[in-house]
């Protein structure tokens, strides 16, 4: 497979070097002080929210989901270009309320929460997403100690998935929301608690290429709220309806048919604004946002040939970008697009040459790029792995072997 035509992306090259926040890799490398490290191009984040912008109807929020990449620059960043954020931790939560979003307009989903966690999300005036009837029993025990009502929304595992999601999210048994049967009896023993009922999560997959597939399962969102609604303690005022939009990796994807979806939520929305006249209708994305703007940059540090197969060796790996390495999910292994960011062509004339790029870690999984064209790579030069925005260093085994963790970079 050729490097240069293995998965689109976003990034300029300019004389033969990947450009990053308009500089070439290697003037960033030394302004970063070292590798490995990330980079997140602040201006491919904004181009992509402007683009959402300019496909989806007024009436549709955006929220920034900080679990794809919480770096705090790329956080604070995100508060001026979105409407909200939706959250997983307290450790999130921190980094959220640190920014300019204000508090009503973050939420906290996840399985899990800890009494502290609950505390701190009705303190703060956060959404709490319920994840269960104990969750809420718990979130009421801590509103009522605080003196408040807490604000709080049902995240409902839904009677249905997304088709040809990445990752399915609801459809079945799942630990994440409350099975949508379940739901009704919830919400009439939320009447009796100091709960400030907003509304509904419903979530139902990730990483979906498939226009179809995202508009059959907004159709059944809005059918399943309706028939949720009836049961509430009081109007829907948030109405988040996931997310689930991908983004391509690997070769033959095609990129999601941004203007269908849109084109089709626009066309619901008009009886979903009779049916919730006081909802605000949210869509919740993080890879999609920032998953292409994202770069993973690790040098060259050995190169050698065991039995007829050429290693190129970096100074990092799946101790940092785990996803890329396959071992975050993959059945099938494919590789990340990946460049000889410094280098991106061979030299003119020079024969194409497949070769291995691991990092330095003592395992076979450490693996970059499995029998990739890059044979011009040689000692010093940056391997690029791209689309690595979202669900990199933080989703990766960092302590492991040891190794110094990467630096990360907003430009």
């Amino acid at each position: 497979m050729n490097a240069l035509v293995h998965a689109p992306h976003l990034f300029p090259v300019l004389d033969n070097e990947l450009q990053v926040g308009g500089m070439p890799l290697s003037r960033l490398a030394e302004r970063v002080g070292g590798t490995p490290f990330y980079a997140y191009d602040r201006r491919l984040i904004a181009e992509r929210v402007a683009q959402l912008r300019a496909a989806l109807p007024d009436a549709v929020h955006l929220h920034y989901a900080i679990k794809a990449n919480p770096m705090p620059a790329v956080v604070q960043f995100m508060a001026g270009q979105v409407d909200g954020f939706d959250l997983a931790s307290g450790g999130e939560m921190k980094i959220a309320l640190d920014s300019p979003m204000p508090a009503h307009r973050i939420s906290f989903a996840g399985p899990g929460k800890s009494a502290a966690e609950l505390r701190q999300a009705a303190a703060a005036g956060v959404v709490v997403n319920l994840e269960s009837e104990g969750e809420m029993e718990r979130l009421a025990q801590a509103a009522q100690s605080l003196g408040l009502r807490a604000r709080a929304a049902v995240r409902v595992n839904p009677d249905f998935e997304l088709k040809s999601s990445g990752m399915k999210m609801g459809g079945g048994p799942k630990p994440f929301g409350v099975d949508a049967e379940r739901v009704p009896a919830m919400l009439a023993r939320m009447k009796a608690l100091p709960l400030d009922f907003q509304g509904f999560h419903l979530f139902s997959g990730s990483q979906n290429l498939k226009a179809e597939s995202l508009m059959e399962a907004q159709r059944n969102t809005f059918a399943l709220a309706r028939r949720l609604a009836a049961d509430a303690p009081g109007p829907v005022r948030l109405l988040n309806l996931g997310g689930g939009f991908g983004i391509p990796y690997f070769p033959g994807e095609q990129r999601l048919d941004l203007r269908a979806v849109g084109d089709h939520l626009a066309g619901l929305l008009p009886q979903a604004r009779k049916d919730f006249p006081e909802a605000e209708f949210v869509l919740e994305l993080g890879r999609f946002l920032v998953g292409e703007a994202g770069v993973y940059v690790t040098r060259v540090v050995d190169r050698k040939e065991s039995r007829g197969q050429v290693y190129v060796v970096s100074d990092g790996g799946m101790n940092h970008n785990l996803s890329a390495t396959g071992n975050l999910g993959q059945v099938i292994r494919k590789n990340y697009p990946v460049l000889v960011g410094n280098r991106v062509a061979p030299e003119t004339g020079a024969a194409a040459a497949v070769v291995n790029v691991v990092g330095p870690l003592c395992t076979p999984l450490d693996l970059l790029g499995d029998k990739v064209e890059l044979g011009h790579a040689r000692e010093g030069d940056l391997i690029a792995v791209l689309q690595s925005g979202a669900y990199g260093f933080t989703a990766s085994p960092t302590a492991f072997l040891g190794h110094p963790p990467a630096l990360e970079v907003l430009v």
